[in-house]
């Protein structure tokens, strides 16, 4: 199977190609992949599954069915949105929509989700069950995993799969990460609230931005001596605001800023410490203050089982030395995470770095891809699908 599998995508490598770049030429930001969603319903369709459209607002939903309609779905999980970064690359494909550009590789994990699923159309018999193929927006902005189940998208599912490319890794490699891949990300913000007066008698007032300086300076000594430095987090505030002229005392200071964990008891424990830290500061100078805590994205824990099913399946495919144990978790998020809260899932890294150029990070405007790396990730997609199947039945 493994040889036919291979066969089908060097057949379809030159279309896979031409998917790849017309992506990349025309990006859409979350929740307007309005033009995206449309291809690819039309490439699903062409070859004969079962396509819903406009599923978590701008999704589409892609069913090959499968031999048995009594068995648990398997459903594999690719995002199809872009980020508000001006492309700087000078490709032929570049980005066509100014200041809108394919930076995290999403063009490329729709066109794997795409060839897998081309590739398992093709296949002389049906797979066991049904593959459900979940094309998801938004996935930059952490909402669109959640419209998609909202919509039902989970339902019957007993297992999902995904991946997400990473240019530190050589092209065509495919790195295996057991345990934790991703880190929760929660959002925070922090409003200072102080007494405004002149700038010539700050004793009279009551400073707000000199409390928040010390509240963010606070905040990260403390990581450092209160939290376990085996169970790693990271609380940095990214945008701060406050304050009318020059010379007047500010009242109110706003602190905004993401907080990343790995331990879920971690993740739990974070509002309670951080606003025992901001109280601790901010009463001894008769300030008050505001906190908002919103929880994000868990961490992504990918389920062993699964994770050995696509390490077999993708040591199988390429040999031993193209397949790379990634030893520590990533400190990003992602929400395919959220999908894990309703059936088992693993998501693999499918390398893209160029040995004769420079391999930029994701989010860059230079940010370029490997393009041999598409039918290694479709071919470790489809085989381990394949494998999944052969083992439920098993």
């Amino acid at each position: 199977m493994l040889s036919h599998i291979k066969e089908i995508a060097e057949n379809i490598a030159p279309r896979l190609i031409e998917i790849r770049r017309h992506l990349h030429s025309h990006p859409e930001l979350s929740g307007q992949e309005y033009q995206t969603a449309a291809y690819v319903a039309g490439v699903t369709s062409s070859y004969g599954l079962h396509v819903q459209e406009l599923v978590g607002k701008t999704g589409v939903v892609a069913e090959l069915p499968g031999a048995q309609t009594n068995l648990p779905i398997l459903a594999i999980r690719t995002d199809m949105d872009a980020l508000p970064i001006a492309e700087c690359t000078e490709l032929e494909y570049a980005s066509h929509q100014p200041g809108i550009m394919h930076a995290c590789g999403h063009d490329v994990h729709t066109t794997v989700g795409l060839g897998a699923a081309m590739v398992l159309a093709q296949l002389e018999k049906p797979l066991s069950g049904t593959t459900r193929f979940l094309f998801q927006p938004a996935e930059e902005t952490a909402q669109g995993a959640r419209w998609m189940i909202k919509d039902g998208v989970m339902q019957d599912v007993g297992a999902i799969l995904g991946l997400h490319v990473l240019p530190t890794i050589p092209g065509s490699s495919v790195g295996i990460r057991y345990g934790a891949l991703t880190a929760a990300a929660d959002d925070l913000e922090i409003i200072i609230l102080g007494e405004s007066g002149h700038g010539a008698r700050p004793h009279e007032a009551i400073d707000a931005i000199w409390i928040a300086a010390q509240v963010i300076t606070t905040l990260q000594q403390s990581i450092s001596r209160t939290h376990n430095p085996l169970r790693p987090m990271v609380l940095t505030i990214g945008q701060i605001s406050g304050g009318r002229a020059p010379n007047v005392i500010a009242d109110r200071v706003k602190l905004i800023g993401t907080v990343r964990s790995l331990h879920p008891e971690t993740s739990e424990a974070l509002p309670n410490w951080i606003e025992r830290i901001v109280a601790s500061v901010c009463q001894p100078h008769n300030a008050k203050y505001e906190l908002i805590y919103r929880r994000g994205t868990p961490t992504l824990q990918n389920d062993p089982s699964l994770t050995q099913i696509v390490e077999l399946a993708a040591t199988e495919a390429w040999g031993r030395d193209r397949v790379q144990l990634i030893h520590e978790p990533s400190l990003g998020a992602e929400d395919f995470s959220l999908y894990l809260e309703h059936a088992p899932g693993m998501m693999f890294r499918l390398g893209i770095g160029f040995q004769d150029r420079p391999n930029y990070p994701l989010h860059h405007p230079q940010f370029e891809v490997n393009e041999a790396a598409i039918v290694t990730g479709v071919v470790t997609m489809a085989y381990a699908a394949w494998c999944y199947w052969r083992q439920v039945i098993s």
